[in-house]
């Protein structure tokens, strides 16, 4: 291997691969990018056929034990190609590889995604169905998640992203019924709907109820005032028109937050000065989902990049990772995809750091027992040490799990 790969950042080569194998699959499409496999279940509790999308890692691989969190998207039908987007260049390094569910809201959006019933806004009279939020919380719980959890490859981590009357909702089901997602991410939120209604009701929430274990991050969009320029984030909680009630009712609840911060909720919020409301999903689903993620992200990376380390310290630098990620799923997951400690193994025997390569080809095993290739590359291991006994050995275990004529031919040979 030239000496140059051998000092690629881990995170970087993460990325690439990952995007590598999506370029790969792309080349056998007849377009260039195809998002989304369309789903519909029909909903007792909503008297209606619902439409949504699925989109799978591209990792997936139906003969393996493949399950991965899960993010639901409101509006899917416009922001699941974006979410898409973001996590074909962060997911490995930066955020989780995610099984993607877009609920279309094209039809009833204001009825299912609105928190309250109002009759009229902003002193006009409005006349379309609204506030049935919870009756749509409730397909989603009780019809939905246990679809998709019985059909497709996912865990029970989930991750829920909301826009506007999207955010509203998304802020609704964190403040009244938390336990249902793990992670909150509200982008311009309508928290001005029914005079604040929900503010309101975040304010007691807050206070007595825990959120430990839950993170939002929430954003606001830079058109404060839609005929003052003057208005500034700096000025704009003063004003008491309504032009300003959709911004403000934003920062307040922002502020309400950072006041309860005993709540243990993670909580992250950015104002996008240069963005209008119809342009801020595209930057907000990309930094939050880095944000609401950043425990995922890879820690020592330099150290694990350097072949001073000692063995028992890199040792403790991938354990401490596994328990990290157990601790935040609340399930094992492996702390390292297989191809990143098969390539470490191979690198290490090409630098004859041997005990180094002899632990993550181990590795490698103990976190992916089902992986012929794993147990081959252990025998690549013992063979280079003349030890055809092991090598063989293990061999003979990778013919067990896959019917792949090579390890047969190998074993021969």
């Amino acid at each position: 291997m030239a000496k140059g790969l051998r000092t690629l950042l881990i995170i970087g080569l993460l990325i690439f691969l990952h995007q590598f194998v999506e370029a790969q699959e792309n080349q056998k499409q007849l377009f260039l990018q195809r998002v989304g496999s369309v789903d519909s279940i029909y909903s007792n509790i909503l008297s209606e056929s619902r439409k949504f999308y699925i989109q799978i890692p591209s990792s997936f691989n139906s003969s393996k034990n493949q399950k991965y969190p899960v993010a639901f998207i409101l509006d899917g039908e416009i922001f699941l190609p974006t979410v898409n987007d973001v996590q074909n260049y962060y997911s490995g390094g930066f955020t989780p590889e995610m099984v993607l569910v877009g609920i279309a809201n094209d039809k009833n959006r204001i009825r299912d995604l609105t928190t309250s019933v109002i009759s009229s806004k902003y002193g006009m009279p409005f006349n379309t169905k609204n506030g049935e939020a919870d009756n749509f919380r409730k397909f989603i719980q009780t019809e939905l998640i246990p679809y998709i959890e019985s059909k497709y490859p996912v865990t029970n981590y989930r991750t829920l992203i909301g826009h506007s009357y999207g955010g509203l909702f998304t802020i609704s089901t964190l403040i009244h019924q938390p336990n249902l997602f793990n992670n909150y991410l509200a982008i311009d939120p309508s928290l001005d709907w029914d005079n604040q209604k929900l503010l309101k009701e975040a304010q007691e929430q807050l206070t007595s109820q825990k959120y430990q274990g839950k993170a939002l991050f929430m954003s606001l969009s830079g058109q404060l005032h839609m005929q003052n320029s003057k208005i500034t984030l700096e000025n704009v909680m003063r004003d008491t028109t309504d032009y300003t009630l959709f911004p403000r009712s934003n920062i307040a609840f922002s502020n309400l937050i950072k006041q309860n911060d005993e709540s243990g909720l993670s909580f992250e919020w950015k104002f996008y000065p240069k963005d209008i409301h119809g342009t801020i999903s595209f930057p907000s689903i990309m930094d939050g989902l880095i944000s609401l993620f950043e425990w995922y992200q890879m820690e020592n990376t330099d150290k694990i990049n350097s072949f001073d380390t000692p063995k028992e310290e890199l040792l403790a630098i991938i354990k401490y990772r596994e328990n990290k990620l157990r601790e935040h799923f609340g399930y094992s997951e492996p702390p390292y995809p297989e191809e990143l400690l098969n390539m470490s193994g191979y690198m290490n025997m090409d630098m004859q750091q041997l005990e180094k390569a002899k632990m993550y080809f181990e590795l490698a095993i103990e976190y992916y027992p089902e992986s012929a290739n794993a147990y081959d590359s252990m025998a690549d291991y013992y063979e280079a040490q003349n030890d055809i006994t092991n090598a063989i050995r293990f061999v003979q275990k990778a013919a067990e799990i896959s019917d792949n004529e090579y390890y047969k031919k190998r074993i021969k040979k």
